[in-house]
């Protein structure tokens, strides 16, 4: 499983058994972050998930800014599963190409970047395990 956390929404990400392919799952409301940790772990306990792979947004030098501490410290509320830290830059920018490919409109939703984005976050870490 993996996830893109924002400031306001999380976007979800779940693999195949296999995992091989990453798929959109959903996209959680950050606020409030109890209510958004809950919901977390209940999508991962009934996926059988055991790591949850989290984006990391790294500066382009490669530095970690504020927002980069802030994902850390909200998976660090997540219990039960091994949390892995990728990085995630540019995976917005990515995340809204892959939608323009697919002629999807999602100035409107902007939940669909986000779930996108776990998608991608997810891909990059399968892709690196195989």
């Amino acid at each position: 499983m993996a996830l893109d956390v924002g400031t306001k929404r999380i976007g979800v990400a779940l693999s195949d058994y296999l995992h091989v392919v990453a798929n959109g799952f959903c996209c959680v409301d950050r606020k409030p972050e109890n209510v958004a940790i809950e919901k977390i772990q209940q999508i991962a306990k009934e996926n059988n998930v055991r790591t949850i792979i989290v984006g990391v947004p790294v500066n382009m030098d490669g530095t970690q800014g504020g927002q980069a501490e802030d994902c850390k410290t909200f998976a660090g509320k997540i219990s039960g599963y091994d949390i892995i830290f990728e990085d995630e830059r540019l995976t917005s920018d990515l995340a809204e190409e892959n939608l323009r490919q697919k002629k999807i409109d999602f100035r409107k939703n902007k939940s669909l970047v986000d779930i996108e984005s776990a998608c991608i976050i997810l891909e990059q870490y399968m892709s690196k395990q195989n």
